[in-house]
């Protein structure tokens, strides 16, 4: 039997992470993954010519978040990220920019005028609310907005909280819509990284901004880097409400999702061993105390990382308390549908950088990726992720139907350039934001095994919000002198 100082169960990004972190403390790591391929949700790969991410995605609290105090502290090889860009409204005769702030609400005339001042207020006291320290985790969007709204900016509304939590605007937060549109920004500086899990020994420094250095000319992403290497003032809640720029700290990777997790892979130390294709059926306690897990073979180890979903941990441990599996049934998921289609020429639609969000009957949020990097499709061609949330409990032929009936009423003429069309269903974050949803706590009652992922952090999404995880775990494995 062999022994390892951590087990980590899950190879998604959460799980890497995890592994590279503890690592980087001097553990010897082993990571055991399911499926075939590394990454979950943080990955690409070739359809036809056509390089797709794992479901659209853009990298948020890139300046001061939690994915920056990961990347300065643990990564030998760093992604290069491109300038984001711009979220837009799409109508049949307009593209709108996103309101960001109380300014951009004025001219904002996708929206009747009475609705965008009603709008506003709502706004601007759940702000104030917010500035006191009162937790709007337990009010609806919905219940918090007045109750005189049209109809088109009650479906404005729902979109934007579909796309923030998976579900609509009476399940989803009011605190969750300040938080996941960047209103509200969690920074973690490096002197709070530092108090939290403690100084690492100084890395050496790169010898290269990339392992993936492209031969690309540099050209969005170049402000962005910048104010990725600076300490930045940040500001208060109310002064944000008046000249927040949503697209300030986010970014996407150059060459793809792709480039983030290989940064991830060739950053860990030779102490990591990964082992894919490798189920854990069981995870085996002596005494209240982790022992090891059952897999392929039994594997022994003193602390166990699990990064799978927490919903499956009463399958794998036997005789959890019922108060704790009673919670972790209560954890909310939700489903998405992504599109991806290859155009054989660009297409003036998406003349951006940036995204879009459509939110007439079936709403999508649309991405144009090869607008970031050109070598994500073949010459001259465009590849476009177009991402819906959709109904678990419904058939997904008919859901993948619709989505294209929308895709081609946003966008008539583009059915006659599609080169390359394919489809992705997936559970885009373990753990949907939603009023009555619940999440995990990385301590379990399992003494020495640990809960990381996006079920166990509300805050932000995707790779962020699994960032969050991780360094909340860092923090803990050190109050409990697991981690030095």
């Amino acid at each position: 039997m062999k022994r390892y100082d951590v087990i980590v169960v899950g190879a998604g990004i959460s799980g890497l992470l995890a592994a590279l972190t503890l690592s980087k403390h001097g553990k010897k790591v082993l990571v055991l993954e399911k499926r075939q391929h590394l990454g979950g949700n943080c990955n690409s790969y070739m359809v036809d010519g056509y390089q797709v991410d794992t479901g659209a995605h853009a990298i948020t609290h890139l300046i001061e978040g939690p994915l920056k105090r990961l990347m300065d502290n643990y990564f030998d090889f760093l992604p290069v990220f491109e300038e984001y860009g711009h979220y837009y409204v799409r109508t049949e005769n307009t593209l709108v920019k996103v309101p960001s702030n109380l300014k951009d609400f004025v001219t904002f005339d996708v929206l009747p005028r009475k609705d965008r001042l009603l709008l506003s207020q709502t706004l601007t006291k759940a702000f104030t609310l917010s500035s006191f320290g009162i937790d709007l985790s337990d009010q609806s969007v919905y219940d918090f907005l007045p109750k005189s709204l049209s109809k088109e900016t009650y479906d404005f509304v729902d979109t934007i909280s579909a796309f923030l939590s998976g579900k609509s605007m009476k399940e989803t937060s009011a605190q969750r819509v300040l938080s996941g549109s960047s209103f509200v920004r969690d920074s973690i500086t490096q002197e709070q990284f530092d108090a939290m899990i403690g100084r690492l020994e100084p890395k050496k420094s790169q010898s290269t901004e990339s392992i993936l250095a492209s031969v690309l000319p540099y050209h969005l992403h170049a402000s962005l880097q910048a104010r990725m290497t600076r300490v930045t003032q940040p500001f208060t809640s109310l002064e944000r409400l008046a000249t927040n720029n949503v697209n300030y700290s986010q970014g996407y990777p150059r060459k793809g999702l792709k480039a983030l997790l290989n940064a991830v892979l060739y950053s860990l130390p030779e102490t990591v061993e990964i082992k894919t294709r490798c189920e854990v059926k069981s995870i085996l306690v002596q005494d209240g105390k982790i022992s090891g897990v059952e897999a392929d073979e039994v594997y022994n180890s003193d602390l166990v990382i699990y990064t799978g979903f927490a919903t499956e941990l009463p399958r794998l441990i036997m005789d959890l308390p019922q108060e704790y599996k009673a919670n972790l049934e209560d954890i909310v998921h939700s489903k998405s549908l992504t599109i991806w289609l290859g155009l054989e020429k660009e297409f003036s639609d998406f003349n951006y950088t940036g995204s879009e969000i459509w939110f007439k009957d079936f709403a999508y949020w649309a991405t144009p990726i090869s607008n970031y990097d050109p070598s994500l499709a073949p010459k001259d061609k465009q590849l476009i992720g177009f991402s819906f949330v959709v109904d678990e409990n419904k058939n997904e032929e008919e859901e993948i139907k619709k989505a294209y009936d929308t895709i081609f009423r946003a966008h008539p003429n583009i059915e006659k350039y599609i080169d390359m069309q394919h489809e992705q269903i997936t559970v885009p974050e373990k753990a949907a934001v939603t009023i009555n949803g619940k999440f995990a706590d990385i301590r379990t009652p399992v003494r020495n095994l640990y809960v990381a992922g996006t079920d166990t952090d509300k805050r932000s999404m995707g790779i962020t919000r699994a960032s969050y995880s991780i360094i909340e775990l860092l923090k803990i494995l050190n109050e409990d002198g697991n981690l030095h």
